[in-house]
This record gives C-alpha cells, sequence and structure tokens, in this order.
C-alpha cells in the first residue's frame, strides 16, 4: 500500500512530465521519458530513475534544464537533479554516492507513471487523451470545435480540406487529433494518419536519400484522412512542397478527407507556393483567436473539475487574469498550483499562488518605434525610404498605414510626432491611417490577423 508521501511523489512526477511534454516533440518525449520516475529526494535532490546510461546521458544533456525547472516550479524547495540507473528488477541502483531510498521506483507500472496519458496509436499516430469529449468549448474556438465534428461524422464530403489557423498553445492540435480519434471510433478500419509538415519533410528527404521515393509516396495515398499539423514548415522548401501538393491532389481526387493546421493563414504563409495556396484556400478556413478573461476562466474550472481538486475562486480569478498568453501556459500553470497543493498537503493560499505565477508571468517587451518600423519593413520586405516617399502604391501605403496605426494604438505616440517620423506629413494624414486600419479590421478577418502576426514578431 502507497503512503501519502509516495503518492505525492508520484504525483509530482506526473506535474513535471505535463509541463515537459508541452515543450518537445510527442516523439521525443516517448522516447526519452518513458520508464523514468523519481527514484529518490533527499535534501533537496530529487533523483530521477532512468532505464540505461543513453537515456542517462541525453537526459543531462538535452533536457536537464526542463526537468530541473518543472520540478522547482513545483516544489521550490527542490536545488538539484542527479540520474540514476534503474535495473530491469526495479530493485539495484546502479549508482555511486547515492542516499538511501525512500521511495519504491515502478517503471513498469503505467499507471503510476501517467505513461497511459501518453501512449499513442502507433498505427494512426494518433494520443488517445485527445478527444472531443476532453476539449473544452467556448467562444474562441466554437466554431473550429463545430466545423472537426463536422469532418469527423462526415468525412471528404462537407469541408475539405479543412485548415485550422491560431497562436501557440490554442488547442489546434488537440482538435485536429481528436478529428482523427473519433473518425477512428465511428469506423476502426478506416486509415488516419496524423504527423507534422516537419516529419512529412523528413520522410521525404530520407526516401531521396534511400531512394525509396515510390514507397514514400504510395505510404501518403493510402489514407482516408491525412491530419498535418503545423503546416507552415513547408515555407520556401519548394521541391517539399511540390511533393506535398501531388500528395493532396491524389487525396482529394479519391474523395479522402485533409485537415490541416498552421500558426497563420495559407495567405500570410511566406514562401509557399500559389497553386498550394490556392489548395489550402479552397475548403473551410477557420481561425483560433486566443480566450478572452471569461473563457479562460471558464476553461480553468472546466480543469479543475476534471482533474477532481478544488481551488478558492480568488485562485482561480487570479490565475486567468494573469496568464493570458494560451490554453497551454494556462494549464501549465493550474498543473503547478495542483502540483504544490498536494505536496505541502493543503490548498495554496492567494499568496502562495501569485509567488509561484511570477515566475510563468511573461515580463512586457518594452518596443520602441523604431523596433516597430523595422519589424513592418521586414515583415512586407520593403525599404525605409519606401515609407517615407510620396506615392499612392497600394504595397507602399498599406505597411505605413498599418505602421501609423500600430504606433498610435499600442504605442500611443502622437498623431504629429508619427506624421514628423514618416516624412513630415501632416497629423491629419496619421489621423486619416488610424482611423482607416481601425475600421478595416473590422470588417476584415485577414487583414486583423495580417497585423495580428506582426504584433507577434514585434513582442515575441
Amino acid at each position: 500500500m502507497q503512503t501519502n508521501e509516495e503518492t505525492n511523489y508520484d504525483q509530482l512526477w506526473k506535474d513535471v512530465l505535463s509541463e515537459i511534454e508541452m515543450t518537445t516533440s510527442k516523439t521525443s518525449f516517448s522516447m526519452w521519458f518513458k520508464d523514468t520516475g523519481i527514484s529518490n529526494f533527499n535534501d533537496g535532490v530529487v533523483y530521477i530513475g532512468v532505464p540505461n546510461n543513453f537515456v542517462k546521458d541525453w537526459l543531462l544533456n538535452k533536457y536537464h534544464k526542463f526537468i530541473i525547472g518543472a520540478l522547482r516550479n513545483n516544489n521550490p524547495a527542490i536545488r538539484g537533479v542527479d540520474y540514476i540507473i534503474v535495473s530491469k528488477d526495479h530493485q539495484d541502483i546502479i549508482t555511486k554516492n547515492t542516499a538511501p531510498h525512500k521511495f519504491t521506483y515502478t517503471p513498469s507500472s503505467g499507471e503510476q507513471l501517467g505513461f497511459n496519458e501518453f501512449n499513442t496509436d502507433k498505427e494512426a499516430n494518433l494520443n488517445p487523451r485527445y478527444t472531443f469529449d476532453s476539449y473544452v468549448v467556448a467562444p474562441f474556438n466554437e466554431i473550429a470545435h463545430a466545423a472537426a465534428i463536422s469532418v469527423a461524422k462526415n468525412p471528404g464530403n462537407l469541408y475539405n480540406p479543412l485548415f485550422i489557423y491560431g497562436g501557440v498553445g490554442l488547442g489546434k492540435t488537440h482538435l485536429l487529433q481528436s478529428i482523427g480519434n473519433e473518425m477512428k471510433k465511428n469506423n476502426p478500419s478506416a486509415k488516419v494518419y496524423y504527423l507534422t509538415s516537419e516529419k512529412f519533410a523528413n520522410e521525404y528527404v530520407s526516401s531521396i536519400q534511400n531512394k525509396t521515393t515510390n514507397s514514400f509516396k504510395e505510404k501518403y495515398r493510402k489514407y482516408n484522412l491525412l491530419i498535418v499539423d503545423d503546416i507552415q514548415f513547408f515555407s520556401d522548401k519548394l521541391k517539399i512542397q511540390e511533393e506535398f501538393f501531388h500528395v493532396f491532389n491524389s487525396l482529394y481526387e479519391s474523395g479522402n478527407q485533409i485537415v490541416f493546421s498552421s500558426d497563420k493563414s495559407p495567405q500570410h504563409i511566406v514562401g509557399l507556393e500559389e497553386r498550394l495556396r490556392s489548395r489550402f484556400e479552397g475548403g473551410m478556413m477557420i481561425d483560433v483567436s486566443p480566450p478572452e478573461y471569461e473563457e479562460r476562466l471558464a476553461i480553468l474550472k472546466v480543469k479543475v473539475s476534471q482533474k477532481n481538486f478544488t481551488l478558492d475562486e480568488d485562485v482561480i480569478n487570479y490565475i486567468a487574469e494573469v496568464i493570458k498568453e494560451n490554453i497551454r501556459e494556462l494549464e501549465g500553470a493550474l498543473n503547478s498550483i495542483i502540483g504544490q497543493s498536494k505536496i505541502r498537503g493543503r490548498i495554496l493560499t492567494l499568496s502562495e499562488v501569485e509567488e509561484i505565477l511570477r515566475k510563468k508571468i511573461k515580463p512586457i517587451k518594452v518596443v520602441d518605434a523604431e523596433h516597430v518600423i523595422k519589424t513592418i519593413l521586414n515583415y512586407y520586405k520593403i525599404n525605409e525610404k519606401n515609407l517615407t516617399e510620396r506615392t499612392r502604391r497600394k504595397e507602399i501605403v498599406k505597411p505605413r498605414q498599418i505602421a501609423m496605426y500600430i504606433l498610435r494604438n499600442d504605442l500611443n505616440t502622437s498623431y504629429p510626432h508619427i506624421g514628423r517620423r514618416f516624412g513630415q506629413k501632416d497629423h491629419t494624414t496619421v489621423i486619416h491611417a488610424y482611423k482607416k486600419i481601425s475600421e478595416d479590421i473590422r470588417r476584415d478577418k485577414k487583414l486583423e490577423q495580417e497585423i495580428n502576426n506582426i504584433r507577434d514578431i514585434i513582442y515575441k
């Protein structure tokens, strides 16, 4: 029978794994963190049990800062981490100068270490955790959710392709994999496959090196549902785009469903061939925007309920207020607080939560006018002298007006100062630009996304 202390450390490692999973690829996570666990905790040092020297060296060299960071997020008392090899019978510790064991390490128990949650369907490359039932629906993602359900129920007919785009950590991967899991549930014989565009590119390069391009092409033409995540990776990779174009056409003409995600709309993926962009835009495109405060609050309450935990209302309100970036960071913050509560054996106070989250809250980046203008010049690939020249060319006027709008809206720069910065223009010209962009944003979703992309670069 496990003691409360043992349970706490099992839970600590589960919480650490939850944080690390967000910072690495699914393949790497499964490869390097399976069969690991907290073997001992003594005098502020956590001893991580690993199966062999290879894993030990890899974790030490590649993941050490993530591991110790996640551990300290959950328990500030931790001051160090060491890695020890555990033999197959889980009893002999092959290491030097290690303190006596306090906790039993049993990595074969998937349930104890939480790895049942991380197992993937090898054939479809789908994580069973990602389902529609576990997806939290709110106004910011309800259209994408409804479209995803429609595609899962009626693949190849309604929205083909389905293209979901938005910033990082907004649940796009969860939604994409939910489509695959739902389709497999409804039709177990359906051929479904999920992958990232980076993996597609790597497999294509490998097939050329190994002279197996024919089998590579056949592999991707056999699926009833192909899900490709992070399609923006295809940017400027023209040969890979060409190969994927043929795969797309083959699947589409056969009536098979294709689903994509990206951090931006196809129109704003730099270096994307026009014919491929046209294919992406030919189906259903849906933008997932960051959640507002009320939506973040609702998501947190659902997550707390799912974890069978209780938090004070003021604590939940505080988390929703200060964690604004995305759902992933929101859940990471929640996991840290729950983990700390379990380790301390009590519900944390608001002041304790504020202290924990202070390390997680990203400082607001201070930017100046020069940085804004330089970012816009790079984004639209124009020279600074173009912004000050007297011209009505749209490719110059639009970036100039956007620059004026951001300087006024975000930096609260005065109209006369902005006018002087852009070639001694009258302040009424700046006012006109500001009003025009403000109005255009309200009726033009593509322009709104474009300006959001620019802001992401400015404040990154």
